[in-house]
């Protein structure tokens, strides 16, 4: 979040096809549009703590999570104004508040926590706070709830900091917007994480809001194997060359249209392209939630290919990709998932979604603050502002590999034209063959729409007739004995 005032398993699977899923330990289902009270879309509730149940405090903030290597129990790092909350979601639906970490120093709208070889590494904007650390082990042994922790390590090379990312394959913390460096990368070697000791700095490019740092493995053949950063810098998109820390390098910087204030981003899994939020468009341009979508797959020269634009107005703020999808965080808008498939050409959709503020989609900083969507279990943890720490259980599709979308694609039908207004061709592939089967749309909530069935199959091309929809997004299946075959559709 940003105060005007500072300083600075596939895409669409053949199962989202059949729409048809189930989970036994779900404790509110999305059905109809709501989970409980929660308006949803193929997401799941399955358990929900208030701000005062988990530590208390003013407001959540950013979250985080953490596996244990030894017992596999899977935990939250949770942020908030006062403190950071560990909690055991290893049984969604019961979690369990294990206790709190208190700040170092005094209250903070802003906390920030990434993790490091079983170490939990935190900031705030807090004064004087500078890097907690703290053991995350000892979690798998804590007896009873609500227990206060104790940091396990601390840093002091900088006071207060906005935010902090981890390259967990080089063990370099990037501290960022501290009160060094001109509020820049402010490095430090974590492989001793008992013993931080500072690395490197980058203050040439000015203040970083927030950044990803990675291995680069992407189709740029110049910069493969280098440490590189990408930089949401407040006023504009940066890369960095960080692998040599005491000497950085800027690699290209931009900006674009319509520039509020560029928050944070991340980087789709075959690194060719950024994802990026500005959290302040919404309220400067009055437009709705943008995501804005740059190629990288040359560093030197990142271009901004387009945005998505949804049909909604609150504020963006933290997004994750996770194979062919990505996670975000839009304030009062809630958990945000959307499909990555077409992502080349700019044209994302929203498969799913879960909204923590059920009384507003507004414009403004109230709402989901940031999620984790990187449980081996599919959970994904949500801090709310004001409205507490949610678990919520998105449907299996969201966690396929982009490998494994890949190898779907041959199960999918050709449509065309698409976007479609009144008909819409449809194309079986040849090996198909002949079979009795049904065809048939489908909104996204899995409701087959009146008049759209047809029966008796074979391969070749067929003309749906589509002039009766609403517009929007629908899914076109056909019952294959081999299983189902899908397409999406657009309906204009």
């Amino acid at each position: 979040m940003v105060i005007q005032f500072m300083k600075p398993k596939i895409a669409l699977t053949a199962a989202f096809a059949a729409l048809s899923f189930s989970f036994s330990n779900a404790q509110t289902l999305c059905e109809n549009g709501f989970a409980g009270e929660f308006p949803c879309l193929n997401v799941d509730l399955m358990s929900h703590l208030p701000i005062d149940q988990i530590g208390g405090g003013a407001n959540m903030n950013d979250i985080w999570g953490w596996t244990s290597p030894v017992t596999g129990r899977e935990y939250a790092i949770a942020c908030r104004s006062t403190g950071t909350s560990f909690i055991d979601i290893t049984d969604p639906v019961n979690p369990i508040y294990l206790g709190d970490l208190h700040t170092h120093t005094t209250p903070s709208l802003w906390r920030d926590a990434k993790v490091f070889n079983d170490y939990a590494f935190i900031v705030s904007e807090a004064g004087n706070h500078g890097l907690q650390v703290f053991d995350l082990l000892q979690l798998d042994s804590v007896v009873g709830t609500g227990n206060t922790f104790e940091e396990t390590a601390h840093y002091g090379q900088f006071g207060n900091a906005h935010n902090i990312a981890i390259n967990e394959s080089t063990g370099y913390a990037y501290c960022v917007g501290s009160n060094t460096f001109n509020g820049g990368l402010h490095i430090v070697n974590i492989n001793d994480p008992l013993n931080p000791v500072i690395a490197g700095e980058f203050a040439t490019d000015g203040y970083t809001h927030d950044t990803q740092v990675v291995i680069y493995d992407g189709p740029d053949a110049a910069w493969v194997g280098k440490e590189i950063a990408f930089l949401a810098n407040a006023t504009k998109f940066s890369i960095a060359d960080v692998t040599d820390k005491a000497d950085v390098q800027l690699i290209a910087t931009s900006g674009y249209s319509d520039l509020g204030y560029t928050h944070q981003g991340w980087l789709t899994e075959d690194h060719k392209f950024f994802l990026l939020d500005d959290e302040m468009d919404e309220t400067n341009f009055g437009m709705n939630t943008r995501t804005l979508i740059w190629d990288v797959q040359d560093l030197d020269n990142p271009v901004h290919i387009g945005s998505y634009v949804s049909s909604i107005a609150s504020s963006d703020h933290n997004l994750y990709t996770r194979g062919n999808y990505v996670f975000e965080s839009n304030y009062s808008g809630g958990l945000r998932i959307l499909n990555l498939e077409n992502v080349g050409q700019a044209n994302l959709f929203e498969a799913g979604y879960f909204d923590t503020e059920p009384n507003s989609n507004a414009v403004g900083y109230n709402g989901s603050w940031s999620n984790y969507p990187y449980f081996a279990s599919g959970n994904v943890v949500v801090n709310s502002m004001y409205n507490g720490f949610f678990v919520v259980k998105p449907k299996d599709f969201f966690f396929q590999s982009v490998e494994e979308a890949k190898a779907e694609q041959s199960k999918k039908l050709r449509t065309y034209p698409n976007p479609a207004s009144a008909h819409v061709k449809v194309e079986i592939p040849a090996w198909a063959g002949q079979f009795k089967a049904k065809i048939s749309i489908c909104n996204l909530m899995g409701i087959e729409q009146t008049g759209t069935q047809y029966q008796w199959m074979t391969s070749g091309q067929y003309t749906l007739d589509v002039s009766s929809l609403s517009g929007g997004y629908y899914i076109i299946r056909v019952e294959h004995p081999a299983g189902l075959l899908y397409s999406t559709l657009i309906v204009e």
